[in-house]
């Protein structure tokens, strides 16, 4: 392994701070650390850390993972990395053991927009499912929504929602996201030209008209949650022993909302046809079971297909959104191809009439 100098703002310490305040090391300190070449995704920058302890320092941990923003992402209005450090501070901290990394720091600055997290490496214990794109099997994908019924029934109609954790907006919120919404489409269209059917933009266009009405769908507060708002596949990592010790990482799209537009992201916007077709059912089974198990009432089989076809109906969104924030189109182009068929499958386009 060829080690590099740590980033700037990494330094024993600094470490040793944020291992203190978090309980996680005693009387010891941080003698020295070792980063790894960093690694870059489409939003982010992730570092692995190796440390040195003088003193004691029994269980404390031996590598962590620096987490920060892309210089060309900490401007233009992205927020995601202020989104991720208010989940690990709020949410992740009122969450049970065992369904997210832990976290030892999370730091954001307003006036730079700058972010860190100093998170649980799991890389000895864990692994991401399969390489993307390849899809997971059948119990892969089973132990994974087990994990997010555990999650959302942990948060399922819990008070703190809108309150001290998250924000439901107003008619005024909703009406300027659907605004954004609008111009975004418009953005998409032109950009796509005749390589959006005629069929595809009158859909869009219908979508708009009826989105004030399916909107409402949370107004009661009922059956509600916090999202992962990016809850594909390989955003969980598995364990490597096969057992049932799933973690939820990378948060920073959470929002407050309907459980199934999680399960709708997963399924309906990432798979094709065929194997939507054979899994999506038996899925949502194993969904709803543990969602029960776990304390959920008063949210039937039904109502749970209800929820999930009008999420699959938004999700025509999705690649709009993307496309918007300058993912790569082998990510939008192939969302956009499968949320169709999908709507078309699912007889979405009755929730329009």
């Amino acid at each position: 392994m060829t080690t590099h100098a740590p980033p700037e703002s990494i330094t024993p310490e600094s470490l040793t701070l944020a291992l203190r305040r978090s309980g996680a090391l005693g009387h010891g300190r941080v003698s020295a650390v070792e980063a790894e070449q960093p690694r870059s995704t489409v939003l982010s920058r992730i570092v692995r850390l190796t440390l040195t302890y003088e003193g004691e320092a029994a269980g404390s941990p031996q590598t962590l993972i620096f987490k920060t923003g892309l210089p060309e992402r900490l401007t233009g209005g992205w927020n995601g990395g202020r989104q991720e450090v208010e989940f690990y501070r709020k949410v992740a901290a009122a969450t049970p053991p065992g369904l997210l990394p832990r976290c030892f720091e999370a730091e954001y600055d307003a006036e730079t927009n700058h972010w860190r997290l100093l998170l649980e490496d799991l890389g000895e214990t864990h692994k991401i499912v399969t390489t993307w794109p390849l899809p997971p099997t059948f119990s892969e994908c089973a132990t994974i929504l087990r994990a997010r019924a555990r999650f959302h029934a942990h948060w399922w109609e819990d008070p703190r929602l809108g309150v001290s954790i998250g924000g439901w907006g107003d008619a005024d919120d909703v009406e300027q996201y659907l605004q954004r919404l609008k111009g975004k489409i418009a953005d998409f269209e032109e950009r796509l030209g005749d390589r959006l059917p005629r069929e595809r933009r009158d859909l869009y266009a219908l979508l708009l008209d009826r989105a004030p009405r399916l909107a409402k769908r949370t107004d009661s507060r009922r059956a509600v949650t916090i999202l992962h708002g990016d809850a594909h596949v390989w955003n969980c990592f598995l364990p490597r022993d096969d057992g049932s010790d799933v973690r939820l990482f990378d948060w920073d799209s959470w929002s407050l909302g309907v459980a199934t537009e999680d399960l709708a992201y997963m399924m309906a916007v990432h798979w094709y046809p065929d194997r939507r077709r054979a899994m999506e059912r038996p899925l949502l089974d194993v969904y709803h079971a543990e969602l029960e198990a776990h304390g959920v009432r008063d949210y039937d089989r039904r109502a749970l297909d209800d929820d999930y076809r009008l999420s699959a109906l938004w999700c025509l969104t999705t690649p709009v959104w993307q496309s918007g924030a300058n993912l790569p189109p082998v990510i939008w182009w192939n969302n956009l191809e499968r949320i169709h068929m999908a709507v078309e499958d699912l007889g979405c386009r009755e929730l329009l009439e």
